[in-house]
């Protein structure tokens, strides 16, 4: 296409629009990632029946805060990053995606169950925190018959700027009871929605099935 004086761009002007076009999405879809929403993927079944395996979920980065510019994507490399402030910390019940504190390369999605300050503990597969029995979410489980060690523990008082969390599946999942309390500065999103769920033992050819429509939505 001609411009305004008659002359055809050369292909290196139409080079260098492509690429500052390129850059600005690029740096557009940054900064929506660092700051707003991100999409988290659930690998296991450690959040069953609350979250299986293949589900997708949207992460909001703004409630709790969150840490900018926190890993490069595609090469999931760490950057130097700062903590952006949140509108609230964690409170016990609510699901929280945070930094593993064993691997700071991935990141876990678990249920917090007690904050600073208060002391949880667990008999007979029920949990106390400050005394009270703590009300569990309806997707919470069990999938053994036999108790063991994890199903009793503490007292166990959380200290400052930290969370205890676990996972719903009870029996299989490694949590806050094997590795301790998650600092409130490794904490990244609160799950709002499922986007998208796939059923691994379904073809991929039969994607209409292979999708679980049913599980989109918001999580309990």
């Amino acid at each position: 296409m001609n411009d305004r004086s008659g002359k055809v761009p050369s292909a290196g002007v139409a080079v260098k629009e492509l690429l500052k076009t390129v850059i600005f999405v690029v740096l557009l879809v940054l900064l929506i990632r660092s700051v707003l929403v991100q999409a988290y993927h659930i690998p296991s079944g450690s959040m069953e029946d609350t979250l299986l395996e293949g589900d997708y979920v949207i992460g909001d980065k703004l409630t709790y805060g969150t840490q900018i510019p926190d890993r490069l994507p595609l090469f999931n490399l760490k950057l130097p990053s700062f903590r952006m402030p949140g509108f609230r910390s964690p409170e016990p019940g609510d699901l929280v995606i945070f930094e593993f504190p064993e691997d700071p390369s991935k990141d876990f999605i678990k249920r917090c169950i007690a904050v600073s300050g208060q002391v949880v503990e667990m008999k007979d597969r029920t949990i106390f925190v400050d005394g009270e029995i703590f009300s569990e979410a309806p997707g919470v489980k069990y999938t053994s018959s036999r108790q063991s060690r994890r199903d009793r523990w503490g007292p166990e008082t959380i200290p400052d700027g930290h969370i205890f969390v676990m996972g719903d599946n009870r029996d299989n999942s490694y949590d806050s009871r094997g590795w301790g309390t998650v600092s409130l500065e490794k904490v990244k999103a609160h799950p709002l929605l499922i986007y998208y769920s796939s059923d691994a033992n379904v073809s991929f050819w039969r994607f209409w099935e292979k999708i679980r429509w049913g599980r989109l939505g918001t999580i309990e």
